[in-house]
């Protein structure tokens, strides 16, 4: 993966850029649980020395004495996870993370009882519901890079 893919947290104070991507996982361990406030992380692989930080640097918690997590300082979405090995970058931080399809799970032994279940519970959705989620107005940083955040007319 030599392309290069953009993406960074929800409020766009963080932003970056990355080429030499490798392998997408999920982590099932508790700490990724943690970090993600989810069922698991999801990450890919990244050559540090071609992911440049475009816009602002992520804040650094140390999760243990080997690792440290990376997340934006302002709005707390969760971007890396840095190892002596290297670093990963959150798959939900890319402008297009449905090109990070997971190859592989990491500590499988540690994921949620149920998550093995998980997609075979029905889909809801009702017109209330609907309508709801289409009067939303999102605030959140779009999905590709911007000269300027926030527009002038919102500072």
């Amino acid at each position: 993966m030599s392309e290069v893919h953009s993406g960074g947290c929800q409020c766009g104070a963080v932003r970056f850029q990355a080429s030499k991507l490798g392998r997408p996982s999920i982590c099932h361990c508790r700490m990724c649980q943690k970090q993600f406030g989810s069922f698991f992380g999801a990450f890919v692989t990244a050559d540090q020395a071609h992911l440049t930080w475009t816009r602002g640097q992520p804040m650094l918690y140390r999760s243990s004495a080997k690792v440290k997590r990376g997340f934006c300082g302002k709005c707390g979405t969760p971007l890396t996870y840095q190892h002596p090995n290297g670093v990963e970058l959150a798959i939900g931080a890319f402008d297009h993370p449905e090109r990070f399809e997971p190859q592989i799970q990491v500590n499988h032994h540690q994921r949620l009882p149920w998550i093995d279940q998980l997609f075979e519970k029905p889909a809801y959705s009702s017109p209330a519901m609907e309508e709801f989620f289409a009067s939303i107005e999102s605030f959140q940083h779009p999905d590709h890079d911007t000269t300027q955040w926030p527009p002038e007319d919102d500072q």
